[in-house]
């Protein structure tokens, strides 16, 4: 996963607006600190994903393939 599909999915998935907030000040413990954070200290973008939607309960079939770039366009 692409740096752009992560921010892509987690716009999907939690709004525009509100990812940016989730990006910069959600704590994720498995990860020892925010997403930004971890994604600066590079852990792979689809490990940082796969944590944040564990912690925030988002299904497991809205999980894969988030974000990911549509083959047809």
């Amino acid at each position: 996963m692409r740096l752009s599909e992560f921010r892509r999915a987690c716009a999907e998935e939690f709004g525009a607006e509100y990812a940016g907030v989730l990006l910069r000040d959600h704590w994720l413990a498995p990860l020892g600190g925010t997403p930004d954070e971890a994604l600066e200290r590079g852990v792979p973008a689809r490990e940082v994903w796969a944590v944040l939607c564990a912690d925030l309960g988002v299904p497991v079939e809205r999980r894969h393939g988030r974000g990911l770039i549509d083959p047809r366009d």
